[in-house]
């Protein structure tokens, strides 16, 4: 992640360029072209490209807020995906395509959630678990077919999962008497976690996508110079052309 300033963007219909980093759309596969720097402690140059292929487009929107100042828009949660940052960095799998929109800052709105997005067969399920910053509680579960229909589905019960290097919280959805575990660790940060998860949903063992935001360390005013150290800021950056 790197901070640009507005010289640095630009956008058209089937496009969207910050940098030398880009998202483009060929009409069936959103290609990423990634052409960045890397931040402390190991600062290295990360470029190659990303392909991302959906099953199926969504047209859906979950407000996370009853006044909307926060929406989850699943672009397309079952898809297929290509990697090639070389150096050895080179897979393919499943994968998936979303995005967050909002009008305030997340740590007006929130205190706490944990989403995940796990493979099923012929599909996809999401789970979406808030506590918002008025005492009220978000708790929804999507199962997404996969050419993109979805509907909602009961939730199993929440779990814990081991917390974090940094001791983030951490919960998923599991069938009851199942302890859901993580398999992989994908980013651990001081408020943040993501990672790979393994855990039983309906009978079915799969493993996916993880993620638990603490928002209230987040608020922490130690923090904040922390990521002005972990995302740089290239404000003069501009285009050549």
């Amino acid at each position: 992640m790197t901070d640009r300033g507005a010289g640095a963007l630009r956008r058209d219909d089937s496009s969207f360029t910050v940098g030398p980093s880009s998202l483009t759309w060929d009409g069936d596969t959103l290609v990423i072209d990634v052409n960045e720097v890397s931040s402390l402690p190991l600062v290295s140059r990360m470029r190659g490209q990303i392909r991302v292929t959906p099953h199926g487009i969504t047209d859906v929107e979950l407000p996370l807020t009853s006044d909307g100042t926060h929406v989850w828009r699943p672009f397309a949660p079952t898809s297929e995906i290509e990697v090639d940052l070389g150096s050895g960095w080179q897979w393919s799998g499943h994968g998936y395509f979303d995005a967050n929109f909002g009008t305030r800052a997340l740590e007006q709105d929130f205190d706490y959630w944990t989403w995940g997005r796990f493979p099923v067969p012929g599909g996809s399920v999401c789970f979406y678990d808030a506590q918002r910053r008025d005492g009220s509680n978000l708790a929804t579960a999507f199962r997404f077919s996969a050419d993109g229909e979805i509907e909602p589905f009961a939730a199993p019960p929440s779990s814990t999962v081991r917390r974090s290097l940094w001791a983030v919280r951490r919960e998923t959805r599991a069938d009851a008497g199942y302890t859901p575990r993580q398999t992989k660790a994908m980013l651990d940060a001081p408020f943040y976690t993501r990672s790979v998860v393994r855990t039983k949903i309906n009978g079915i063992e799969t493993e996916g996508v993880h993620e638990a935001l603490d928002l209230n360390r987040f608020r922490g005013p130690w923090l904040m110079p922390m990521l002005a150290v972990r995302v740089p800021r290239r404000k003069n950056w501009k285009f050549t052309d």
